[in-house]
């Protein structure tokens, strides 16, 4: 996993909660560089998942909830590094077919080596379903880069979320139905 997400979940918890809180975050992981992260460098998942573990025990919020706010927190810092994949884009049933069909495109030629989740989007009647599929349980994290998604176009759109798969995280299918559809 590229290191820009263990770089933004540390700088949103200092931000957020407090240098000490991250400190304790880290230490409580157990990581094997003790919380060194550069923004480039790769590590492995689960070392995000045992900070987020951490950071749950420290903060005794649930590590679903964690991880769906940091992927808010993400789309944010997202749209402030990479204003250019946001250009000309007014809403999220626009932009986030994009994700897997440009921006994953453009990481990869970036990043080649990078392990990204994949997004297969269908529009049927102005509802777009969206299905996460990743090699990491991280369906919370496209939850909460989907919500802030929705919230920074301020889309009147109703989302619902289907785990599938072996409902671990892996998969899931987000169905996002604009109020201009349900008023229909």
């Amino acid at each position: 996993m590229k290191g820009i997400v263990f770089t933004e979940l540390i700088e949103m918890v200092e931000a957020d909660l407090g240098i000490d809180i991250a400190d304790r975050m880290i230490g409580g992981a157990e990581t094997s560089n003790n919380g060194a992260y550069t923004s480039v460098g790769t590590y492995d998942h689960a070392e995000l998942i045992q900070l987020v573990i951490s950071l749950s025990s420290e903060t005794n919020i649930p590590v679903p909830e964690l991880v769906r706010t940091f992927g808010k927190h993400l789309f944010g810092r997202f749209h402030e590094l990479y204003p250019q994949f946001f250009t000309g884009i007014n809403s999220a049933i626009d932009f986030l077919p994009m994700v897997e069909t440009y921006i994953h495109v453009e990481v990869r030629k970036l990043y080649p080596d990078a392990e990204l989740p994949s997004f297969e989007c269908e529009i049927t009647n102005g509802v777009l379903d969206m299905t996460y599929r990743s090699k990491r349980p991280f369906a919370d994290l496209a939850e909460g880069l989907i919500l802030a998604c929705v919230d920074h176009y301020k889309d009147p759109i109703d989302i619902k979320r289907t785990d599938i798969g072996e409902q671990n995280g892996t998969e899931a299918c987000f169905t996002l139905t604009p109020a201009s559809v349900q008023l229909s």
